[in-house]
């Protein structure tokens, strides 16, 4: 193997554990972030985790009480939603540095992250991804075609 070969093997190897270390370092820094979001109507809250699951949520100043389901679905649906997206956010800032080829950077030359692929409707609160219907208005829907067919009758 030629001195040069030697030496580009050498620094690909150097770039490719600078890239693992940064990795690393993103995804211990994301395994415990949250996003805590109000609904507009500051009935709920919510709190996102890191994957954009819902770790928790609480229903505010017994607002909830006198709102029909659809409305505190909804309600909670769009904290969500918001949640969601801003999870998304922080994980695409977190790792674009390293997605982003920067001189003699540690970015992974050649990728080209699809992040509304990866993150769908969670990028769009408004649900105008193009990944289909937004979730808020499927349940909405299973809200509004739900019927007491199931309940025996007599009662």
């Amino acid at each position: 193997m030629s001195e040069s070969m030697e030496r580009k093997l050498a620094a690909a190897m150097a770039e490719l554990t600078a890239v693992q270390e940064a990795v690393a370092r993103a995804e211990s820094e994301l395994s415990q972030a949250t996003a805590t979001v109000r609904s507009r109507d500051r009935a709920v809250e919510v709190t996102v985790g890191p994957q954009g699951e819902l770790t928790g949520l609480r229903f505010l100043d017994s607002k909830y009480r006198g709102m029909p389901g659809p409305q505190l679905a909804s309600s909670i649906l769009e904290a969500v939603q918001e949640g969601r997206a801003q999870m998304a956010r922080k994980v695409m800032d977190t790792f674009a540095p390293l997605t982003e080829r920067q001189g003699a950077g540690t970015g992974i030359s050649g990728i080209d992250v699809d992040w509304e692929r990866m993150f769908g409707s969670a990028l769009d609160p408004e649900g105008g991804s193009g990944y289909g219907r937004p979730s808020r208005d499927r349940l909405r829907d299973e809200i509004h075609e739900d019927t007491d067919d199931t309940l025996p009758r007599g009662r």
